[in-house]
């Protein structure tokens, strides 16, 4: 069974980069969802799916998959340029405005 190593993205909802700097190794599916016709929702048999492993290091993920005998397969990182200004939030109640503050 095909796996996936890669560093998660921050979610539009983060403004930090909290919880990006771990390795996650997913499964892929085996098989595809099933509809089920009674209720409409969505299932399938394959539990490892659902089985989310989180590591500290690239080389610890890629360990534990050679470990297992799994195919993998390594999703490298985009890197992104810092989202920090100079002065940040505390410019907005600076006591050394020159000029008037206004929105």
């Amino acid at each position: 069974m095909p796996a996936r190593i890669y560093q998660p993205a921050k979610t539009a909802m983060q403004s930090g980069t909290a919880k990006t700097h771990l390795w996650v190794l997913d499964f892929d599916p085996a098989a595809p969802r099933e509809l089920d016709p009674l209720m409409g929702w969505t299932g399938s048999d394959d539990t490892q799916t659902q089985v989310r492993l989180r590591f500290e290091t690239r080389e610890e993920a890629e360990a534990y998959a050679r470990e297992k005998g799994l195919d993998y397969v390594v999703v490298e990182p985009k890197p992104r340029k810092p989202i920090i200004r100079p002065r940040g939030y505390g410019e907005n109640f600076a006591t050394e405005r020159r000029g008037a503050w206004t929105h």
